[in-house]
Formats: C-alpha cells, structure tokens, sequence
C-alpha cells in the first residue's frame, strides 16, 4: 500500500508518521496555502492523546509543558472560581504548535519510507499512484469538489493568540480560563516564565487585546506581551467523510470552539481509529484499499459529531450565564463540576472523547 497525504499541517505530519512507523510508504504534498508559521499557537493535548502520539507517533515528551489543575472564573460573578479540577499527576499538557510541527517534519525527513512533493491538485493524476489519499487541505480542487458539504456554525467571535512573558513562578502548572462578557479568555502555562493566552471575543476585530489580558491575568508579573494573532472562529462538521479512495482528514472533518482545547485531541483520535482499522487489516493479510474510508466513517463520525455538538453546547451555556445576571447556572455549574461522580465523569470525557 501506498498513501499520499495532502496538505503538510500538524494533523497530516502526524499521521505520516504514524503509518510509516508501520513502513508503509508515505508521501505529503505540500500545502497550496502556505503561511508563515504563527509562533503564538498552542495546543492542548489530554493525557491519554499523549501516551498514544508517544508510542505510535513519536516521543514528545521534551517539548510538553504539564499542567495539573484548572479553574474556572466568570467575570458575571465579580471573577469568582466557580470549577476546580485539581490532580497531583498530568491533566493535560501544553505544547507550542510550531515546535512539534518542526520537530515531526525534521524526523520525518530521515524515515526511508517518507518523502515531501510538491502539490498536485488534480484528483485523476495521484489517484493511479497511490491506495489511498488523505486530504487534509480545506480549499484544494478535491475538497471543493467532493466535501464542500458541512454543517457550520459562525460564533460571530475572532480568536486572539500570543504569548505573555511573565515574572517566574517555580510551579507554574495552572491553566486559568474566565468566562468574561465579551467570551472565554484561557491562560495556559508553558513553562516558568511564560503562557499562553487565547481570548475569544464576540464582534469585530477592532478590539484593545493588551489592555483586556491585564484586566483578566489574576496571577503574573506581566513582562512583555508578544505579538497578538487573530483568526476567525467557526465550527463544522463534514456530511461525507470520503470518495472512492480519498479520506477527508484533520481540519476538514470538523473544527471546533478553542474554549476546550479539544480541537487537536480529536484530531489524535481519528489518527488513533484510522490506524486501529489498518493494524487489524494487516493482521488478517488483507489488502489496504479504499474499504478503509469506509469503515473509518462509519467508526467515527457518530463520535465526533456529538462531540462537537457537546463542545459547542458548553460554549453556549457560558455563553448564557456571562451575559446575565442571574447566579442560578453559575450555581449548576459549581454543582456538578464539584459532585465526584460528574467531576470524574467530565475528566474521562475531556481526556478520552467519547468512547462507545
């Protein structure tokens, strides 16, 4: 079997390396919309995501920046806690998006069974070489073709990234989000003296970032603010997740809210459920066609729709209890994140997704 991967993002490198760890020959054409990399993106990925990407994609552990307690403010409370999750051991972990693309590219580029090529459009010209393509592109000629058809939702919100520089605090291992009225703004460490910040913000995008992250940081000596990023957000969920032989894959399958963190994770437990379906084809000497489309949709898609439509059901609730004054979702909220059976539960399921 031969597979080609279209696009050369985060998602698609993984996967790459995923499948050539199993010496199945792997090429990723490059992206037709290359940017200059935005050093200012971070990722979270669960505990769970991570043992997995370090046994079958590749060890990451060097660049991951641990976090073992959340909490959860709401500016409608006079920016009081209203979530605690607390654990002495690995919640998640912080990782900056630029290193571990250039650190899957760099061992990717020394794996005999990997190669980069330039990028081919044209369905009909790849589709004689290779078994099985992976678009991972969301505005090439095939994805214009063949999966333009979403279900979307517009948040009418731009997402702001940068990176604050910060005095040092020796443990800096708390990820803070509030729930202010204008949407979620989420600090995430990522090493002593640094974090992350993503704010997600309702209207336009002529807004005074700088002085709305000083008004929300309850925790650090701010030394410096870095270089403000800002995309618009959107969510979706792909109707088809294949034709013939092409795989939709990454991005394209579905986006969702930042508010989570959870954006990445899924696209790890579709790297997870693709292989899985490999590795028993493999193990019964069977040939590894385009049946593998097939059965990946009908594996996960279920999944990932009422995941994302879970991600989004929290957003709107946040959504609800900052933009009124009354205290009675702040209250549910404090309830169940606080009851051991629920709190154990949301842990699971931000760690694992959904498992049926």
């Amino acid at each position: 079997m031969k597979v080609c991967i279209l696009g050369d993002g985060l998602t698609s490198l993984a996967l790459a390396k995923a499948l050539v760890n199993k010496g199945i020959p792997t090429d990723v054409f490059f992206s037709n919309n290359a940017k200059k990399k935005d050093t200012t993106r971070t990722l979270g990925i669960s505990k769970s995501n991570i043992e997995f990407f370090n046994k079958n994609i590749l060890n990451i552990e060097k660049l991951l920046w641990d976090i073992n307690k959340i909490e959860i403010y709401s500016e409608n409370l006079d920016n009081r806690k209203i979530i605690d999750f607390n654990n002495n051991k690995r919640l998640f972990s912080i990782i900056k998006n630029h290193e571990l693309n250039t650190y899957l590219a760099t061992r990717l580029k020394k794996n005999k069974f990997f190669k980069f090529k330039k990028n081919v459009d044209n369905y009909e010209t790849i589709k004689k070489e290779y078994q099985l393509i992976v678009n991972c592109e969301a505005n090439n000629k095939i994805t214009k073709k063949y999966f333009y058809r979403k279900f979307k939702k517009d948040y009418r919100s731009y997402a702001y990234t940068t990176i604050i520089k910060h005095k040092k605090i020796l443990k800096n291992n708390v990820a803070m989000q509030t729930f202010t009225k204008k949407g979620p703004i989420a600090f995430l460490p990522i090493s002593k003296n640094e974090t992350s910040v993503v704010y997600s913000i309702k209207g336009d995008k002529k807004i005074e970032i700088a002085e709305l992250i000083k008004k929300f940081n309850m925790r650090y000596k701010i030394v410096k603010i870095n270089k403000i990023n800002c995309f618009k957000l959107q969510s979706s969920n792909l109707r088809s997740y294949y034709h013939e032989n092409i795989l939709a894959f990454g991005d394209l399958l579905h986006t969702i809210h930042p508010l989570a963190g959870q954006g990445f994770n899924m696209s790890i437990r579709d790297i997870k459920s693709l292989i899985k379906i490999i590795d028993y084809k493999i193990s019964l000497g069977l040939n590894l066609d385009s049946s593998i489309c097939e059965e990946f949709e009908n594996n996960i898609k279920h999944t990932n729709y009422i995941f994302s439509n879970g991600i989004d059901f929290v957003y709107e609730f946040f959504n609800i209890e900052s933009n009124t004054n009354n205290d009675i979702p702040a209250k549910l909220i404090n309830f169940f994140a606080n009851n051991k059976i629920s709190n154990k539960f949301f842990t699971k399921l931000a760690d694992e997704g959904i498992v049926i």
